[in-house]
């Protein structure tokens, strides 16, 4: 490898806050070095007290995702959970994840090599991320919840794998997705996959998929 050539660690970005907030978490975000995000929409999910200690409530949600080189991504989360005050009730939560390549983005030079096989030490967190048909997002969270989890995301989306595709005047049609994010202590993570894995039945072609991400930092979790 040349002496020239930087090796980049990157990292994506997710805040979830409430609706009509994430235009301001982008905005600040861009004035402190990021240099682009997406905003999605999504719903929060509380079933009882101990849920609320996600400062998640069952109501429209915004879910910020941002990537940046790894050291900039820690100042400003940092930054952003000053500026947006995560750490009182309601007030949204913020994690980052390694990312392992990225394509598309021209702002990184070509002498920039994204380091691919780094990873995090020792992570208290994971992020469950389980895709299905839209109306299952509840049932993926009631087996969430009896196997520990105390709240998550959930997010709208749309699929196109050859499962799921169904005809209509011979035109291909293509089902609304949800997907639930889950922020989960390490100890709980097995057991809230087993859970939803058996209660949604997610072996069997067409009924869902999960994936499970290593999470850097956070805030706004209690």
């Amino acid at each position: 490898m040349s002496e020239n050539t930087n090796v980049l660690e990157l990292e994506m970005i997710c805040t979830v806050v409430n609706f009509g907030m994430g235009s301001k978490v982008l905005k600040f975000a861009k004035q402190n070095g990021i240099s682009g995000g997406t905003i999605f929409l999504g719903k929060g999910t509380i079933k009882n007290h101990l849920l609320e200690l996600l400062a998640l409530s069952d109501s429209r949600k915004e879910i910020v995702l941002m990537i940046a080189k790894a050291t900039t991504a820690y100042d400003v989360l940092e930054k952003i959970n000053n500026e947006f005050n995560f750490k009182k009730p309601h007030h949204g939560i913020a994690f980052s994840i390694p990312v392992r390549n990225l394509i598309g983005v021209h702002s990184y030079k070509n002498n920039e090599i994204i380091n691919e096989s780094r990873g995090v030490e020792n992570s208290m967190y994971k992020a469950i991320f389980t895709i299905v048909d839209r109306g299952k997002a509840e049932f993926v969270m009631d087996a969430a919840n009896k196997a520990g989890a105390r709240g998550g995301t959930i997010i709208h989306a749309r699929g196109s794998g050859i499962h799921e595709t169904s005809k209509l005047f011979s035109m291909d049609i293509e089902p609304e997705k949800e997907i639930v994010l889950i922020l989960s202590e390490e100890s709980l993570v097995d057991p809230i996959t087993s859970s939803i894995r058996d209660s949604l039945k997610i072996d069997e072609p067409g009924n869902g998929i999960i994936f499970i991400q290593d999470v850097s930092k956070t805030y706004g979790l209690r």
